[in-house]
């Protein structure tokens, strides 16, 4: 029997798999503070002026209480911080501190030189096509009748 290929959700997350093992690895190795996928995925959720757990528990696709857990981890890391919401005198803003916003930079650096490696061992033209496909806009996911 053998085995189906993969579908493209799967193949998406085993892309992602790579390059979030690849960034943990490359930032564990420059000496950084160890996180983990979770964490690293909420600064790729947050704005720069701030956002609520709520609002980053939506972004990431995850439960609010997921979220909090890791915001108060990175807050315990010294890499987030809250802030009074200035439109909303309940909620409180995430936001980074300075060492989390260094420490971002960094990371965005290291995706870079990440999609370097890629586009050396695929090709630059296949990375160009993949963001380019990947940033095209697909509208709302379609309702389709299964087979």
């Amino acid at each position: 029997m053998t085995t189906p290929a993969p579908n493209l959700p799967q193949l998406l997350a085993e892309a992602k798999r790579w390059f979030d093992d690849a960034l943990l690895a490359g930032m564990r190795a420059a000496g950084e503070q160890p996180v983990t996928v979770g964490q690293a995925a909420v600064f790729a959720a947050l704005d720069e002026e701030g956002t609520t757990v709520s609002g980053l528990a939506r972004r990431m696709g995850v439960t609010r209480q997921t979220a909090h857990q890791a915001v108060h981890a990175l807050i315990g890391m010294g890499l987030l911080e809250q802030a009074p919401d200035p439109a909303s005198a309940r909620s409180r803003l995430i936001r980074p501190t300075a060492e989390g916003a260094r420490v971002h930079r960094r990371a965005q650096d290291t995706l870079s030189v990440i999609e370097g490696v890629l586009a050396e061992r695929i090709g630059a033209d296949a990375v160009g096509a993949l963001r380019e496909a990947l940033t095209a806009p697909m509208g709302e996911p379609p309702l389709v009748e299964a087979p």
